[in-house]
């Protein structure tokens, strides 16, 4: 969103309030209580009142602002400047931004946002043909870890991500002209090497029916059983820009752009930090829609009843 715009559209506390009342009741309201979905507007107590056992439920409740005692045009601010840039923003630039004294506040409002982007995306999976291996992504080393480190490794390790990208190309229905952009990415930290782990990750992100690109990694024999096909062929450098240009792509662009912006990244939160680049590379053409798009993200119900 230009920030322009934004201050014409969002002058006070109120006009974020409104704009937030429609996004939640164009989603749908979900009772706490009895899960009903009638709800109708109590406008003097600012509240919707469910319309089978009466239970209120106010306009942060059940969603990613919930429990936050920020004004609403703080978080409508923060939400602008991480979606109006493709590069996003920094912790501390947006502190100096908002004018916030406690660098924690902000840091806890980013990583909500984050979450909410990663929730979003988690509800979609991967189709057609898609792409997919693993990169190792930096990451500052926590003290405990420091301690089993042998002496003169440094306070960095390397945290391993499988990274898939769906390849199928987008076609132009009027003209039938296919284009040569990746529609979707995902990006997810693994625990571990092992085929159950990568299993586990196949099973959550791709459809059934999908046909998924590799190396031949030992990690990746029984992908078959959750998936359509199943093709590998032996890492090379040729093979791996013939066969997985995307994934390297975006593993290249995200490295880049997570060095650009934040020094040191740990590994507990790199998965939130994964989530936002992803989510907005695959909405890299929304435009000024992006804010609108994550301000629904930010109302959807899953926060309180995984739905």
């Amino acid at each position: 969103m230009n920030i322009i715009k934004f201050i014409e559209d969002f002058p006070d506390e109120h006009s974020c309030r409104i704009h937030f009342k429609g996004v939640r009741e164009s989603h749908g309201i979900l009772c706490k209580n009895c899960g009903c979905t009638h709800h109708y507007w109590l406008k003097a107590k600012y509240q919707w009142q469910c319309a089978e056992c009466n239970f209120r439920t106010t306009l942060r409740s059940g969603t990613m602002f919930e429990n936050s005692n920020l004004p609403m045009r703080t978080w409508y601010l923060a939400m602008a400047f991480m979606s109006y840039s493709k590069k996003g923003i920094s912790g501390r630039e947006l502190q100096r931004q908002l004018n916030i004294k406690n660098y924690g506040t902000v840091w806890s409002m980013m990583h909500r946002i984050r979450k909410a982007m990663g929730k979003r995306d988690s509800l979609y999976t991967l189709e057609g043909m898609v792409e997919f291996d693993e990169g190792y992504f930096t990451t500052e080393t926590s003290e405990k870890d420091k301690q089993n480190l042998k002496r003169g490794r440094g306070s960095q390790k390397q945290t391993n991500v499988a990274v898939m990208a769906e390849s199928t190309p987008l076609e132009d229905l009027e003209t039938g002209k296919r284009s040569k952009h990746c529609r979707y990415f995902k990006m997810k930290v693994l625990n571990g090497h092992s085929s159950e782990t990568i299993n586990k990750v196949v099973e959550e992100n791709f459809d059934e029916k999908c046909i998924v690109f590799s190396d031949r990694s030992t990690s990746y024999v029984d992908i078959a059983k959750y998936i359509d096909v199943h093709v590998t062929e032996k890492s090379t450098k040729h093979t791996t820009v013939k066969n997985l240009p995307w994934v390297h792509i975006a593993i290249s662009n995200a490295k880049r752009t997570l060095l650009g912006i934040n020094h040191k990244i740990k590994g507990k939160y790199l998965q939130l930090y994964l989530d936002e680049f992803c989510y907005k590379l695959n909405r890299r053409y929304f435009g000024n829609r992006l804010f609108d798009r994550l301000a629904v993200a930010m109302a959807d119900n899953y926060w309180y009843n995984n739905v």
